[in-house]
C-alpha cells in the first residue's frame, strides 16, 4: 500500500495528495462560517454548499464529508482517508455488460472540522463529457477491515449509488451547454422564458400545458440522450417547415414536460451488481463494473447521490445528457420548460446504508423517513435539491408534499413541515450565470392517507400560503378513474372547482398514477356486470385508451377550464403503462400480483402472440394470454390467502395447471422479475409509433395549441363567466360553459364549451346552452348567436353556425364568438 501522502502546492500533480496551505485555508473558512452563527441550521446552510468535492479554480479538488457517525464511534482522525480511485483514461461508463477494470488507489488524508472531514487534493482526474474521472468515496481500518462511506451529495455516481462517486467537473457542464443564452435572458426584456419577480430574482412563469414523461420508456432508447435526440429531430423538422409524423405530434403542443425522477436508484441484493471489488493490492484496486441496468418508475430513491442523474437512463454514463435534453427543448423554435420531479419526501430501505444515522427518523410509508429537523440534514436535503436544479431545470414538482413530517417531542406527535417546504420555495438556482428561482410545484393531498382524505382535502394548502405556487388537483390526483361509468357525473363538484379556484392546479387526469390505478380495477371483461363505461369502446383495451386520450376531456381542460392541464405520453400515444421495478427484493412479487389486472386492460389477444412482447414468461412456458391471466389470478389469490407469505404461496400454487411446475419462493421471484421485464419492453414507446391515428393526434394537437394561444383561459373563471351540467342528465352527462377574453387579454373572443362527457349521443347548439343558462339565476347573460366552430374534433359535424350538433361519447365542441356581432 503506497502511503497517504500530503504534499506542498508546487509538489508533482500525478499522484492524489492533500494539499495542507489550501486544506488550512478551508479549515479556517469552517470555523468562522460556526463563529458567524449562533443556529445550526444557518450555520449548516453554507457548510453543505462546500460538501461533496469540487473542481477548484487551479484544477485540484476541493473535498468535505460530513461525517458524525464515524465522529461519534471514536475513529481517529487520522485514520480517515479520501479513497481515490483513478480508472483508465481510455474506460468507456456507457456499457452495460460487466467487466474487471483495474483502478489506481491512492489514500489521502483528510482533516476533522468538528463532524466534518476537509481537504484540498491535488492528483485527482475530473471527469468531463469525455473522460470518466477519479472515483472517490472516505474510506478508514477496522478491526474488520476497511469501512467506507459515500459522498451523498455527489455530481455523477456512473456505477450506481452503491458504488464510489465521480470527481466531476460540474463547471464544465454551464460552460458548455447549447442553451446559455435562454438563461441569459431570463429576468430581462429579452425574448424567451417569462418570468415574475420574485424577492429580487426571477421566477419563472407557469406553463400553459405540460407533458408528463417516462424517460426509460419514451423511445427504444430508454436513456435521456435517446428522449434529447427526439426533441432535437422535432425540432429541426420544425424550422425545415416540415410536417412531424403522428406519433411525434404526441411530444409537441406544449411548453413544458415533466420528467418523472431522474435519480440514482435503489438496488435489488440478488439481482444487481454494478460495482464488485474483486482485488485490493498495493496502489491499486480491481472492481467488476457496469452501467446499471434498472427498471423502475423513479421513485425508489436512496437520498444519496440524489444530486446526480440516474446513470440507468444515461446511456454515455455521463451527466452531460440531462443537460443535453434540457438544451434540445429550451432551443426548439418555440421552447419547452423542464420541470424536475423531485422526491425528496421519503428514502428507500437501502438509503440507510449509504446514508448517516442522522438523515433518517425512522420507518415511513416508502422505506424511510427523514429526520428534516436535524439542522444539517434539513441543509443538506436542500442543497440536493439545489444542485439536481442546477443542471437547468425550470420548475420542480414536489412529490408527496403531504410526507414531508417531522416529530413534535411536545406533542409527541408527527407535523405537516411547512417550514421546510418554504425552504424548498426559496431556493435559489443559478445556471449559465443567472441566478432564478424555479416554477413551483407541490402534489399535496393532505390530509391523505386519512381515511377521509378524497373528501377532506382542498389541495390548496401550499397555494395559500404560497401564492405563486401551484397544485395537483383533485381531478389529477392519483385515485381517479375515468374508465368507469359515472365518473363525470360523480366527480363533477370536484371537476366545479377546477373552474371556480383551479387557477393554480395542475389539471388533467392522465398521469402515470392514474392509468396504473385505470388498470388495476377489477372489472368483468364481458361488461355483464362491470361499473366500466360501456360507450368508451367494445373491448376493455378500447375502453382505457379512450378514458385517459379523448376529445371531450382533452377540450375540456385544455380549451376550457383554468390551471395547466398535464397529459401522459403514455396516454397520448394509447400505449401499455404498468407499474415497473426490478429494485425491491422483498416485495416484488406481491406488486406483480397487484398487476393481474394489466392483462385484461391492456394486453390484447394480438399484442400476447406479437414476438416482440412477453419473451420472457413465455420463456417460462406461458404460450397463452388465457393461461397467464390463469396463473396471475391464482398468484392474486395466493397473496391474499397467505398474507403474501412465498412459501405457503409457492406450496398452494404448485398443484395447478400451469407451466412452471412445483414451485419454490426463488421461483416466484423469478417470475416476478421476468414479469417486469416484459412489462416495461411492452410499454415502451417505440413499439407504438406505427399504431397512432393521423387525425387523432392532429387534433388532440390543434387542441394544445388552441391553449398556447390563450394565455388567459389559465385564470378563475369570473362573474361573467360560467359552467355548469345539464340536468336531469337523461343519459348524458353534458358539461357547457361559457368564457370571454379579459381586456388585458391579446384578443377580444368568447368561448362556449359542450362536452358529452359520458352517455349517449345528444344534440347541442348555442341557443340551446344559452337557453340552459337562462334556468340559472347565478348564470350571466350568454348569446345565443354569432357564434362560429372553432375547435371541432374528428367525426364530429359542425359545418353550419350556430346549427345543432350531434355530440357521442367523449366528443365536444368549442365555439368561438366576437363581441358586437
Amino acid at each position: 500500500m503506497t502511503p497517504p501522502s500530503h504534499g506542498p502546492e508546487d509538489a508533482p500533480a500525478d499522484e492524489p495528495r492533500l494539499l495542507d496551505g489550501a486544506t488550512d485555508d478551508l479549515l479556517a473558512w469552517h470555523r468562522d462560517v460556526v463563529a458567524r452563527r449562533d443556529d445550526d441550521f444557518e450555520a449548516a446552510k453554507p457548510l453543505v454548499r462546500r460538501l461533496g468535492a469540487h473542481v477548484t479554480d487551479d484544477g485540484h479538488a476541493r473535498v468535505g464529508f460530513w461525517t458524525p457517525d464515524v465522529v461519534e464511534a471514536g475513529v481517529p482522525a487520522e485514520d480517515v482517508y479520501l479513497e481515490v480511485l483513478t480508472p483508465p483514461a481510455d474506460l468507456d461508463p456507457g456499457v452495460t455488460d460487466a467487466r474487471e477494470v483495474a483502478f489506481d488507489r491512492a489514500l489521502v488524508p483528510l482533516e476533522r472540522e468538528g463532524e466534518y472531514h476537509w481537504g484540498v487534493v491535488a492528483g485527482m482526474r475530473a471527469g468531463t463529457r469525455e473522460t470518466v474521472g477519479s472515483l472517490y468515496r472516505l474510506t478508514y481500518e477496522t478491526d474488520d477491515g476497511w469501512e467506507t462511506v459515500p459522498d451523498p451529495l455527489a455530481y455523477s455516481v456512473p456505477f450506481g449509488a452503491f458504488a464510489p462517486a465521480e470527481f466531476y467537473d460540474r463547471g464544465s457542464l454551464a460552460e458548455t451547454r447549447a442553451d446559455r443564452e435562454y438563461f441569459e435572458a431570463l429576468g430581462t426584456d429579452a425574448e424567451g422564458v417569462e418570468t415574475t419577480p420574485d424577492d429580487g430574482l426571477p421566477r419563472v412563469d407557469p406553463a400553459t400545458s405540460m407533458l408528463e414523461i417516462h424517460p426509460g420508456t419514451a423511445t427504444g432508447r430508454g436513456s435521456l440522450a435517446g428522449l434529447a435526440d427526439r426533441y432535437a429531430a422535432i425540432g429541426e423538422k420544425r424550422r425545415a417547415g416540415e410536417d412531424l409524423e403522428p406519433w411525434e405530434r404526441n411530444f409537441v403542443g406544449y411548453d413544458a414536460i415533466q420528467l418523472m425522477p431522474v435519480e440514482p436508484l435503489t438496488e435489488s441484493r440478488t439481482g444487481h451488481d454494478f460495482w464488485s471489488e474483486t482485488d485490493r493490492g498495493d496502489g491499486e484496486l480491481t472492481a467488476r463494473v457496469s452501467r446499471p441496468n434498472q427498471i423502475n418508475w423513479g421513485y425508489d430513491i436512496v437520498v444519496s447521490a440524489f444530486s446526480a442523474p440516474n446513470p440507468a437512463i444515461l446511456e454515455t454514463g455521463r451527466p452531460d445528457e440531462l443537460v443535453d435534453l434540457i438544451a434540445a427543448c429550451h432551443t426548439l423554435p418555440e421552447p419547452i420548460k423542464v420541470v424536475f420531479d423531485v422526491a425528496l419526501g421519503h428514502a428507500d430501505n437501502r438509503g440507510a446504508e449509504l446514508l448517516s444515522d442522522r438523515y433518517v427518523l425512522g420507518p415511513g410509508m416508502y422505506g424511510k423517513h427523514l429526520d428534516y429537523t436535524e439542522p444539517t440534514v434539513r441543509a443538506a436535503v436542500l442543497e440536493l435539491q439545489r444542485r439536481k436544479m442546477d443542471f437547468g431545470a425550470d420548475g420542480i414538482r414536489v412529490d408527496g408534499a403531504q410526507d414531508f413530517t417531522s416529530y413534535d417531542p411536545e406533542t409527541g406527535e408527527m407535523y405537516h413541515d411547512d417550514d421546510f417546504l418554504a425552504e424548498m420555495d426559496a431556493v435559489v438556482q443559478e445556471v449559465a450565470g443567472t441566478e432564478y428561482r424555479p416554477w413551483m410545484i407541490f402534489e399535496d393531498g393532505r390530509p391523505w392517507p386519512r381515511e377521509d382524505w378524497e373528501l377532506a382535502s382542498s389541495y390548496r394548502t401550499l397555494i395559500e400560503q404560497h401564492p405563486h405556487s401551484f397544485q395537483w388537483s383533485p381531478v389529477t390526483f392519483a385515485h381517479n378513474t375515468p374508465a368507469l361509468l359515472t365518473f363525470w357525473a360523480t366527480k363533477w363538484w370536484r371537476v366545479r372547482e377546477v373552474a371556480d379556484f383551479g387557477g393554480h392546479w395542475i389539471t388533467g387526469v392522465a398521469n402515470h398514477d392514474t392509468v396504473r390505478r385505470g388498470t388495476q380495477l377489477d372489472p368483468d371483461p364481458d361488461f355483464t356486470r362491470s361499473p366500466v363505461n360501456p360507450y368508451l369502446g367494445e373491448t376493455l383495451p378500447e375502453s382505457l385508451d379512450a378514458a385517459y386520450d379523448n376529445a371531450a376531456a382533452t377540450m375540456l381542460f385544455h380549451a376550457f377550464l383554468p390551471g395547466v392541464p398535464m397529459d401522459f405520453l403514455n396516454a397520448n400515444m394509447r400505449a401499455p403503462w404498468g407499474f415497473v421495478r426490478d429494485t425491491d427484493d422483498d416485495w416484488n412479487v406481491k406488486v406483480v400480483a397487484e398487476e393481474v389486472n394489466v392483462l385484461n386492460w391492456q394486453v390484447r389477444e394480438r399484442d400476447f402472440a406479437d414476438d416482440r412482447f412477453f419473451r420472457r414468461v413465455k420463456g417460462l412456458g406461458f404460450d397463452s394470454l388465457e393461461q397467464l391471466r390463469s396463473f396471475m389470478t391464482g398468484l392474486a389469490a395466493a397473496v391474499d390467502v397467505t398474507d403474501y407469505d412465498l412459501d405457503a404461496m409457492a406450496a398452494m400454487l404448485s398443484p395447478l395447471e400451469h407451466p412452471l411446475g412445483d414451485l419454490s419462493p426463488a421461483d416466484l421471484v423469478a417470475y416476478g422479475d421476468a414479469w417486469m421485464a416484459d412489462v416495461a419492453e411492452f410499454a415502451n414507446l417505440a413499439h407504438w409509433q406505427e399504431a397512432q391515428d393521423d387525425a387523432r393526434t392532429a387534433f388532440r394537437q390543434a387542441t394544445r395549441d388552441f391553449r398556447r394561444a390563450r394565455e388567459w383561459l389559465r385564470a378563475d373563471l369570473r362573474d361573467d363567466e360560467y359552467f355548469a351540467y345539464r340536468h336531469p342528465t337523461e343519459g348524458t352527462v353534458l358539461y357547457y360553459g361559457y368564457r370571454r377574453a379579459p381586456p388585458e387579454a391579446d384578443v377580444d373572443e368568447e368561448l362556449l364549451f359542450a362536452g358529452n362527457m359520458e352517455g349517449v349521443e345528444v344534440d347541442v347548439s348555442p341557443a340551446d346552452l344559452a337557453a340552459d343558462a337562462r334556468g340559472d339565476a347565478n348564470a350571466p347573460p350568454i348569446p345565443s348567436a354569432g357564434w362560429e366552430p372553432a375547435l371541432v374534433p374528428p367525426g364530429v359535424d359542425a359545418d353550419g353556425a350556430g346549427e345543432p350538433v350531434a355530440l357521442d361519447n367523449a366528443e365536444a365542441i368549442v365555439w368561438r364568438r366576437t363581441p358586437g356581432r
